[in-house]
């Protein structure tokens, strides 16, 4: 059961949730002490399993049929079983966030609200955004929500909001892109996604486009922070030159992501040591 619940949660992607709480904090924080703050360390907690299970535990229950034509379940992901237990750890991940949001300032309950509904609503009915092409990408900002409650958890105001559009134009890149892979089987399944409605090559050029956008958004807060993200839209340019195959290229991403977050957060933390 454990194991099961470690394969739901998609641990290669834990850092897609929590890496944006470590961004949040380092930017925000103004001393040392308040890197390792109640809210900050609670929302790291929150987000680096619990959040995950339930994301991938209502996404998963809400596409079993779906996954049952794709072949990624039978390998690197799993799939979902039902069952009281299950159900019942899932729907219990997405309840902590109650007692986490409480003991939160309240500038930051807005951001977490808003990954709650999204987190739910892009799986499952009435909105199930995943369904609707373009909605199923922009929905997806939810990735950059616990970055921006983790820095308005300390410091006590709401963060830029150039660095939010970054953020969430960021995560439309990545959310689009990891459908590509899932082109045929959705079409197999009747589902009709962003990816499935560009269709490969295009979607490639979708990607780099939201991505070439995140870094100017970023640029615009800092240059050096935009000069990290186009990063994004040269390493796409080169998976489509090279043909490399999209199935292996998306597991590429978890890294890449991993070097991306620690490289900007290494930025917040140098400048707060370095005035």
């Amino acid at each position: 059961m454990l194991r099961y619940l470690l394969v739901l949660s998609r641990p290669r992607f834990w850092l897609y949730l929590a890496g944006p709480v470590l961004v949040g904090v380092a930017y925000a924080a103004d001393s040392l002490p308040d890197l390792f703050s109640p809210p900050a360390l609670a929302l790291f907690a929150y987000f680096l399993v619990p959040a995950n299970v339930f994301l991938y535990g209502v996404n998963d229950a809400f596409d079993r049929e779906i996954d049952e034509a794709n072949p990624k379940k039978d390998q690197k992901e799993a799939r979902y079983r039902g069952g009281a237990a299950v159900h019942a750890v899932v729907a219990a991940s997405g309840v902590l966030l109650v007692p986490v949001a409480a003991a939160a300032p309240r500038v930051a309950v807005p951001w977490l609200a808003a990954w709650a509904l999204l987190a739910v609503e892009y799986s499952a009915p009435p909105l199930r955004f995943k369904t609707t092409p373009l909605l199923d990408s922009v929905s997806n900002g939810l990735y950059v929500l616990p970055g921006a409650a983790a820095y308005a958890a300390v410091a006590g105001r709401h963060p830029p909001l150039l660095a939010v559009a970054g953020g969430w134009l960021w995560a439309m890149g990545m959310h689009t892109f990891s459908a590509i892979p899932d082109i045929e089987p959705d079409r197999e399944a009747g589902v009709t996604t962003t990816a499935t409605a560009l269709g490969e090559r295009r979607t490639y050029a979708y990607c780099a486009a939201c991505w070439l956008a995140a870094a100017a958004a970023f640029g615009l807060v800092d240059w050096r922070l935009g000069t990290v993200l186009l990063a994004y839209p040269l390493l796409v340019a080169g998976i489509v030159r090279s043909d490399v195959d999209v199935d292996r290229a998306y597991w590429w991403y978890p890294a890449v992501n991993t070097a991306v977050g620690a490289l900007i957060t290494l930025g917040g933390l140098w400048r707060l040591t370095n005035g």
